[in-house]
């Protein structure tokens, strides 16, 4: 593994380094043809008008398919059918506030909000600055990306602004770090040192697709588990490769980025910020000791009343985060004196909520988006039809799981939920395979590594607008195209870093997790 990333390590500086201007020149003609896009708020009213014209034609041509879960057959449905229409007037409310990221971004920015103004970012900055040695800044920041992803989807919200930040207080790039924290949190949401929920989603979805085949099969929760835990220094390396020697060069070639850093130092203000961060570590040091209190015991508050492990707990890790920083945002605050009154907390706590007002319009169409096109079934048909062209094309083995990571990469362009993907294409994939003797856990194992790589260039992706608001902060201009252009290089990476990595986990049969084999055996796995 290590000769791996080392070899991956070698080609990527090397091409980096033998044909930088071209490499630039190709990037820079992709930010130019982003930026001709419309503004993303049009983006997303037109992509759901084309929506629902397709969507007509395709129900007028009668166009379906069979489910392969259940037999029943799925048709194109028309947007512009009168039910359709109907029912977008009447849950465009429910529409909007159901939608999945709206509810984290704004509850995680209250408490975000007062640490940010309250000055404990600005501090805590300064001091990890000068702790993390500046050749490891890079490699932290994706590597903490990826594992980001066992509080869910806090990362997009706390970890990729704070990266920017900690870049533009080491003198670096602002934007660059921006990019190395989107790397990881979205590129490696799937690698993780540990069990996350997303794990139990797929799992459980796995299984009821391998059941279709076989009755006895079991789906363990740890199935991908090595696999995952391998990806991460690999992803790490390969992200930081691309942001030291592609990404800032080219951006510090470019237009200057806004300081945001505060001015000068001041030897009262330095006292006052370390008094601010003595305090609110033992406020965090408190907050946790208290949610390692409250989920201690079986049948506590934080543990499942029946199984007593800690799902309640990990599906609640937004409100725990939300309520740590608005606590140590507070003792900070207060012990720094920039928290006087109630009042300030508030202020403090509604001006980050306002800055939220452009993320809020591209939410409203982007959540229509998304509902529009779960309701035309064309997700579901690209689906069926893209296991009906693996079937077709007769392939097996490690080329078919090759397949079934490009198909997960083409769809995810589209459909930002890894669990609604995964949902629509296990059924399919995942008995196709086994009956070509590849287990579910394998296939499951080529979706994850599909499904990710794409997330940082697709203006679909549910999080790009509120990463592309963050980083027009340090440039106005930067647009759908600048980001893609920052992006592209570290999908390119990302996808044959992973690929490369499945390929030896592949062919040196290592297990995907405890136990887990990539060949399928009739009666495998019964419990």
């Amino acid at each position: 593994m290590i000769a791996l990333a080392s070899a991956s390590w070698g080609i990527m500086t090397d091409i980096a380094a033998e044909r930088p201007s071209r490499l630039r020149r190709a990037l820079d003609a992709v930010e130019r043809a982003g930026n001709r896009l419309p503004d993303p708020v049009t983006l997303f009213v037109v992509s759901i008008a084309i929506l629902m014209a397709v969507s007509a034609l395709l129900a007028a041509a009668g166009t379906g398919a069979l489910n392969p879960a259940d037999g029943k057959p799925i048709a194109a449905v028309s947007l512009l059918d009168p039910d359709q229409l109907r029912r977008l007037f009447t849950e465009l409310p429910q529409i909007f506030t159901g939608f999945p990221p709206l509810g984290i971004v704004l509850i995680m920015m209250i408490g975000v909000a007062v640490a940010e103004r309250a000055g404990l970012f600005a501090a805590a900055l300064s001091g990890l600055v000068r702790i993390v040695p500046k050749p490891l800044l890079t490699f932290t920041i994706v590597f903490a990306g990826c594992q980001a992803s066992i509080a869910s989807d806090a990362g997009y919200v706390v970890l990729i602004p704070l990266a920017g930040a900690v870049f533009a207080a080491s003198g670096r790039h602002p934007l660059a770090g921006l990019s190395a924290g989107f790397a990881g949190v979205a590129g490696g949401f799937t690698a993780n040192l540990s069990i996350t929920t997303l794990d139990g989603l797929l799992s459980g979805l796995t299984q009821a697709a391998a059941q279709l085949i076989d009755k006895t099969y079991v789906v363990e929760i740890t199935s991908n588990w090595y696999l995952m835990m391998a990806l991460m220094p690999v992803l790490s390396i390969a992200g930081t490769l691309i942001c030291d020697r592609i990404v800032e060069p080219r951006l510090n070639a470019g237009p200057q980025w806004i300081d945001l850093a505060p001015a000068g130092d001041d030897p009262a203000r330095g006292a006052r910020e370390r008094r601010g961060l003595r305090w609110a570590g033992l406020t965090l040091l408190a907050f946790i000791g208290l949610v390692a209190f409250l989920a201690w015991e079986p049948g506590s508050a934080l543990r499942d009343p029946v199984d007593g492990d800690f799902d309640p707990l990990l599906r609640g890790l937004i409100a725990v985060l939300f309520l740590a920083f608005l606590l140590i945002g507070l003792a900070y605050g207060i012990a720094a004196g920039t928290i006087r009154s109630d009042r300030d907390a508030v202020q403090m706590a509604s001006k980050g909520m306002a800055e939220m007002g452009s993320y809020l319009v591209l939410a409203f169409f982007a959540a229509v988006f998304v509902t529009l096109f779960g309701w035309s079934n064309l997700g579901a048909l690209m689906a069926i039809s893209g296991a009906e062209f693996l079937k077709s094309a007769g392939a097996g083995g490690l080329p078919i799981l090759i397949m079934v990571i490009l198909i997960a990469m083409g769809t995810d362009l589209l459909v930002g939920s890894a669990s609604a993907k995964w949902a629509i294409l296990a059924p399919v994939m995942v008995p196709m395979l086994m009956l070509l003797g590849i287990s579910p856990e394998a296939t499951q194992a080529a979706y994850r590594l599909g499904d990710s790589t794409t997330n940082m260039i697709t203006p679909f992706m549910t999080y790009f607008p509120l990463i592309l608001i963050m980083a027009q902060r340090y440039r106005p201009d930067f647009g759908i195209g600048s980001m893609i252009a920052l992006m592209l290089p570290y999908t390119i990476a990302f996808f044959f870093a992973s690929t490369a990595l499945f390929t030896a986990w592949y062919l040196f049969d290592i297990p995907l997790g405890p136990g887990i084999e990539r060949t399928y055996t009739p009666g495998q796995h019964a419990p």
